[in-house]
């Protein structure tokens, strides 16, 4: 069978290389108003794909870090959702779930962009202009912005140590880590690690991996619990994003949470055709 890979090109800041920044880019673009349907394989106007999002608990929108296309992408869903009247908040993989107190702030008023720039740039890599338009929108509109991701020291321990080495305080809300993922997702990961290197250590890298992955589902779950009726829009790495990833840890930790996920169609390396619904619900056409 051949391998499902549709996301190799991606840089993967789970995969201990980190995502480097791509340097100061210009706010966001002209949002693409389009959408591929991977079920019907027919291309969609954003609109006609609303009711579907608003109907789901969690719409995972993938990126390449700093792509001001794909951040105008994921502010058309955040807009899109907002403006037809439904609750919506943000979930980001750039924010760790302890800095959840500053992200209040910058949505109550409370902090300037200059100091909500220096937020940002201690939590993530790249820079603040090319995810500033969305971080605006939802301060503006009083729209509610969640951090994700798990403390860097952890992932870092867990690649080192395995699962089993964190302490129940750093454990916090993560569920029992073990590497069973969908085949390809292990293949996928296999081709960071080698096909002849210690299982021992592949082992620990998947579950840095998934550490990752089911952190950013369980915060998220978490946020969702006390805001009934909510859709949140999570803003992650397109591998993140992809179904065998962070949808799978949501389907294992809430069976009955609905999730719909879009990647970039450029993820796919341009085979746009390879990539079915098992991966994806929507691709960004031509970005």
């Amino acid at each position: 069978m051949t391998t499902r890979s549709p996301l190799p090109g991606i840089v993967l800041p789970v995969l201990i290389l980190a995502a480097l920044a791509l340097g100061s880019l210009p706010a966001c673009a002209d949002a693409p108003a389009q959408l591929l349907d991977l079920r019907t394989s027919r291309q969609i106007a954003l609109a006609e794909a609303l009711p579907v999002l608003a109907g789901a608990d969690l719409v995972l929108v993938g990126e390449s870090h700093g792509d001001t296309r794909h951040h105008a992408a994921q502010l058309a869903v955040i807009r899109g959702l907002h403006e037809a009247g439904d609750a919506v908040c943000v979930g980001l993989e750039m924010f760790q779930l302890r800095e959840q107190p500053v992200l209040d702030r910058w949505i109550a008023g409370g902090m300037s962009e200059e100091e909500m720039r220096e937020a940002f740039l201690r939590n993530w890599g790249v820079e603040w202009p090319a995810y500033r338009e969305v971080f605006l929108y939802c301060r503006d509109r009083g729209i509610p912005m969640a951090g994700l991701n798990v403390p860097r020291e952890i992932t870092r321990k867990v690649a080192r140590q395995g699962f089993a080495a964190l302490t129940p305080e750093e454990i916090g809300l993560l569920p029992p880590i073990v590497c069973s993922v969908d085949p390809d997702y292990e293949a996928f990961l296999r081709g960071f690690t080698g096909s002849d290197g210690h299982q021992g250590a592949f082992e620990r890298f998947c579950e840095a991996q998934l550490v990752w992955d089911a952190g950013m589902a369980a915060h998220a779950l978490d946020f969702l619990r006390t805001r009934p009726g909510t859709t949140m829009v999570v803003m992650t790495g397109s591998v993140h994003a992809w179904k065998p990833a962070m949808p799978d840890q949501i389907r294992r930790l809430a069976p009955q949470a609905v999730t719909v996920s879009i990647l970039p169609e450029i993820g796919a390396q341009g085979k746009s055709a390879e990539v079915t619904p098992a991966d994806a619900d929507y691709l960004l056409p031509g970005i």
